[in-house]
């Protein structure tokens, strides 16, 4: 039987979120027999050449006026800009139709701005990059957004993270049609994972600055990262901010977004993340330079917060040093 997938695109779309999921289902046909390929679609939602966000251009098989079939996969895809982005009520309207017609349908990264936009995530739980999943919260208040998921699988709905997150799903959603060890010839055809360890912490920031430049709270920030060894307890951190303990709790937490104790373990992993990538040091000796009791302390929090080990976050993006 075959089976369509069609993914829609749009003017700043992210090249990666259409060729990714489109070259695994593109390299599963090597795979299978004829009466069980893919055929991929592209729709457009305007008609013509449409530029990507990398400036390569997309010319869609069909408008979307045009596109009334029943798919078997109906993706939509994200981009930069995606989350400012209104395409309109007859869009929007043909998106939801489209999407109830479809066996299964779900977004690549942002695109689930667009499914937002469209009323089809009411009550789901979804994820999307996790620099946007915040945003996607509030436009989606009655939706579950789980920010550190690489995607997410929702009935008929199948959510995925930024970009390469993409080619996740994709593999799922091939193992799910014919099997895990299809999925893995492609993977290996493509050379990437078929099934990749822990969520999007392992590739977001958690430093993201907060406090302003000036206040007291960015310094006791700048206090902890040039001292990661130290003990950093509230009574370092409040003297380092000339502070009682009690207020430096409260105006550190309503200044920052986090608690001094959260602020001080993300300072530590992402110190340690940094030193994984870019050295060749023992585990040991990054545990202590990152200020963590020890190896297996710093594991067990790499555990808690990214979904792996240290082991393998430097496997995943060490640097050939």
């Amino acid at each position: 039987m075959n089976r369509t997938v069609a993914i829609v695109v749009f003017p700043g779309v992210q090249a990666l979120d259409v060729s990714g999921p489109m070259d695994v289902f593109a390299e599963a046909n090597r795979f299978l027999a004829p009466e069980n390929h893919y055929r991929l679609e592209v729709i457009g939602v305007e008609r013509g050449p449409m530029a990507c966000s990398n400036g390569l251009t997309l010319s869609a098989h069909r408008h979307f006026s045009d596109a009334s079939q029943a798919y078997d996969l109906l993706l939509v895809a994200g981009g930069p800009q995606l989350p400012f982005l209104d395409f309109g009520e007859t869009f929007d309207r043909w998106l939801r139709e489209a999407c109830g017609r479809a066996r299964r349908f779900g977004s690549i990264c942002n695109g689930a701005f667009m499914l937002a936009r469209a009323g089809v995530l009411e009550g789901h739980t979804v994820t999307t990059h996790w620099n946007d999943a915040g945003a996607l919260a509030k436009l989606c208040p009655s939706s579950r957004v789980e920010a550190d998921r690489l995607y997410v699988e929702d009935g008929q709905l199948y959510t995925s993270a930024g970009v390469t997150a993409g080619i996740d799903l994709s593999l799922y959603l091939l193992a799910r049609d014919y099997g895990a060890d299809t999925a893995l010839s492609v993977a290996k055809r493509l050379v990437v994972f078929t099934q990749r360890s822990g969520g999007q912490s392992q590739f977001s920031p958690f430093l993201t600055p907060h406090a302003e430049p000036t206040s007291a709270v960015a310094m006791v920030q700048l206090y902890v990262l040039a001292n990661l060894t130290g003990d950093l307890t509230i009574a370092d951190l409040a003297n380092a901010a000339n502070m009682s303990a009690r207020n430096f709790s409260r105006v550190f937490a309503r200044e920052a977004k986090v608690t001094p104790a959260e602020f001080v373990e993300r300072a530590r992993v992402d110190a340690a993340r940094v030193m994984l990538e870019s050295t060749t040091a023992p585990l040991k000796t990054v545990a202590y330079q990152c200020g963590f009791r020890d190896a297996q302390h710093m594991r067990s929090v790499f555990n808690r917060r990214l979904g792996v080990t240290p082991q393998q976050f430097r496997s995943n993006f060490a640097a050939m040093v």
